[in-house]
């Protein structure tokens, strides 16, 4: 009994510690299923997105934007870019801006 009590409690642990790695995979599942066919895989616009007028997550107004303003953006929308809120949860988009943050580099 205490083993399995040892087990449990150190995959809680290593669980709790991972979270922002789950986050960082939790971003890029949602951005695969609703920013990928404008945004591009590695956030250079398709040609569905150029259409659109979406800018290279690249270029340095995006790259200088604060995490507050994508979120704003994402929850909102901007331009012709739709909001998602109601469509995905804070959580989902705060995910989904950290992943865009890793496309930047």
């Amino acid at each position: 009994m205490k083993l399995i009590l040892t087990a449990a409690a150190a995959s809680l642990l290593a669980v709790s510690f991972a979270s922002p790695a789950l986050a960082q995979g939790d971003g890029a599942v949602t951005y695969k299923t609703k920013c990928l066919m404008c945004h591009g895989a590695d956030g250079q616009p398709t040609m569905a997105g150029k259409s659109l007028k979406a800018m290279p997550f690249k270029s340095p107004e995006l790259i200088s934007a604060s995490n507050a303003t994508l979120i704003a953006s994402v929850t909102n929308g901007k331009g012709k870019m739709p909001a998602y809120a109601g469509k995905l949860s804070a959580g989902e988009i705060k995910d989904v801006v950290a992943y865009i943050r890793t496309l930047q580099k």
